[in-house]
């Protein structure tokens, strides 16, 4: 059977449910086939796979590829598929269909770039002209209609990172003063074109935002009962300026599916949904792995990301500790004498210095996600100080305990005992400076993880090594 055949057999296996559908298997069955330009078996078989795979699929392609086998999709699918993709992904794929904002079909399935980036959700297509290179994000635009343009623009209006880039304005809003007849009525007539109506917020004279009603109470209450009666007041709520972050662990503290977002009058301007919350932290989370390890956060699927992108997210940080790292150099360089009359000092630095850097990178880690889910704030600085002083001296202590057994064993119990004590000290300010270099940027307007686990490493290295050799001294009295 020769390899063409065996990709064929293997594609019909997994669109019968034979082959598990893993995404690399479906990426290589799927651009296999399409190589060999089996073009209506990859339509066929693309149909029994999900959105969502297909949307993994498409992120795992090359542009080509990406572009080609989305053209082979049907209107519905490719729209469903499109709405799956992350901003990075959706570009590739239109840069792939080489579609510009035409409004000719971009093949005879009937789906062209300017209908894929209307058919989005107001939020969401925001979000994809907001990351593309700004002369295509304009050209895009000014080829969608006037009313969804004006939506997306007030959309992009909106710093940054704020959850008026995030929140849906498509909204059905009820009157205080109706009944619940009233608002059925609305949902009905209006609902269609709602990102959601599980959430239906209540708004007052000038649009004031009064509270929200779900959409159970409404259908669960006799027709004639006043809304006022069903609406709850006291809910959470977030200015459109606020961060995104912040806004989309605010709903998931209040258990809710969706958030108002007001202006600065408390007008109502949208919902924050779940959905979207969802994202926005993951993208978040997303970013701090990335600050936390050194490295700046990339956009866009690992597996197409460029050698030479990943290599430039990770470059400067390296530089930067490189640099930060001579303080080692020359705090050694400045003991050399101490290490001349007692060499076997040498032997525990890498020891040292490894436990204190790992020591400070897990209370910089504990910090950071402190910090982000609300359960300390700058002000907290001395207890959490405090804190970890005592937590660091009890690892230090469990340490040393295991250093003395080893280190008498090795050296002899003076050189012992220089370990131990250095261990409990350096395990103890390593902790405290983790924990509070966070806190400290997150004060002065500095991501807190853009200072966690690296530097705190480096930086505790350094004034390690100050601590074992003073404690050497003393001990030794060199």
């Amino acid at each position: 059977m020769d390899a063409t055949t065996t990709t064929r057999t293997q594609a019909d296996q997994a669109a019968r449910g034979g082959v598990p559908s893993h995404p690399d298997h479906l990426t290589d069955l799927l651009t296999g086939a399409l190589h060999d330009g089996d073009l209506v078996g990859v339509a066929a078989r693309a149909c029994d796979l999900s959105a969502r795979d297909l949307a993994e699929v498409l992120a795992r392609c090359d542009e080509t590829d990406a572009g080609v086998l989305f053209r082979l999709l049907d209107k519905d699918t490719a729209a469903a598929v499109f709405e799956e993709l992350d901003a990075v992904s959706a570009q590739r794929v239109l840069d792939g269909m080489r579609e510009g904002t035409a409004d000719e079909p971009a093949d005879g399935r009937g789906h062209t770039v300017r209908e894929l980036v209307e058919g989005l959700d107001p939020d969401d297509r925001a979000r994809l002209l907001g990351e593309m290179p700004a002369s295509v994000a304009h050209r895009v635009l000014a080829g969608l209609t006037p009313a969804r343009r004006r939506a997306t623009a007030a959309l992009l209006g909106y710093p940054a990172g704020s959850v008026g880039r995030l929140m849906t304005p498509e909204v059905v809003s009820l009157h205080a003063g109706g009944t619940v007849a009233d608002a059925l009525a609305r949902v009905r007539r209006t609902g269609r074109d709602a990102e959601t109506v599980y959430t239906l917020p209540v708004v007052g004279p000038g649009r004031r935002l009064e509270g929200t009603i779900g959409l159970r109470e409404l259908v669960l209450s006799p027709p004639d009962t006043p809304l006022t009666e069903l609406v709850e007041t006291d809910i959470p709520w977030v200015r459109a300026t606020d961060t995104g972050e912040e806004a989309a662990r605010l709903l998931g503290d209040s258990d809710g599916i969706a958030l108002p977002v007001v202006d600065a009058e408390r007008r109502l301007l949208g919902l924050l949904t779940i959905d979207d919350a969802v994202e926005e932290l993951e993208r978040a989370e997303s970013e701090d792995v990335a600050r936390q390890s050194g490295a700046e956060p990339w956009q866009g699927h690992y597996m197409t990301a460029g050698v030479l992108g990943l290599a430039r997210s990770r470059v400067v940080w390296l530089l930067l500790l490189l640099v930060a790292a001579t303080l080692t150099v020359n705090v050694l360089q400045y003991f050399e004498d101490t290490l001349a009359q007692v060499t076997a000092l040498a032997l525990f630095v890498p020891l040292l210095i490894g436990t204190g850097g790992n020591a400070g990178a897990q209370a910089a880690t504990a910090s950071v996600r402190a910090l982000a889910v609300g359960e300390v704030r700058p002000s907290d600085v001395l207890a959490v100080m405090w804190r970890e002083a005592r937590v660091g001296a009890a690892l230090g202590t469990m340490l040393a305990l295991a250093g003395l057994v080893i280190g008498t064993a090795l050296v002899g119990a003076s050189i012992a005992l220089v370990v131990g004590i250095s261990l409990v000290v350096i395990c103890a300010w390593a902790a405290t400076i983790g924990a509070t270099m966070p806190l400290i940027a997150r004060r002065v307007g500095i991501d807190p993880a853009v200072v966690s686990a690296p530097a705190v490493t480096t930086l505790v290295d350094a004034t390690g090594l100050v601590i074992y050799f003073s404690v050497a001294h003393l001990v030794l009295q060199l």
